[in-house]
């Protein structure tokens, strides 16, 4: 669990193993389901639950050639279903203060329970 390290002042990132069941599901077809969650909190963003990669449908998914880069987290990767683009990102190589959410990735949409 990482501790909220300040990198700029006033925010902060925390990430802990979620105690919440999670699922990513797009109309009926499920992406991911998970009890193995983190739940990555950070200054002014919703709350993020990074699903571990082998609780992932990934055969569902295509490789997006998206990148992004978070100051904070690092460069995000992205997937895609063939009717929406970028579903779901993961930090390959995340920065050290985010380090546990290496083999986990993160849907726009989820549900929690």
């Amino acid at each position: 669990m990482t501790e909220g390290l300040p990198r700029r002042r006033g925010h902060r990132i925390t990430v802990e193993p979620s105690d919440r069941h999670v699922r990513a599901v797009r109309g009926e077809l499920v992406l991911a389901e998970s009890d193995e969650a983190l739940v990555l909190r950070e200054t002014g963003c919703p709350d993020a639950y990074y699903i571990p990669v082998q609780d992932v449908r990934l055969d569902l998914l295509t490789e997006s050639g998206t990148h992004t880069h978070c100051p904070f987290k690092g460069e995000a990767s992205y997937w895609s279903l063939p009717d929406v683009p970028d579903l779901v990102w993961a930090y390959l190589d995340p920065k050290p203060e985010v380090a546990e959410i290496k083999g986990h990735l993160c849907f726009y949409e989820v549900e929690v329970s």
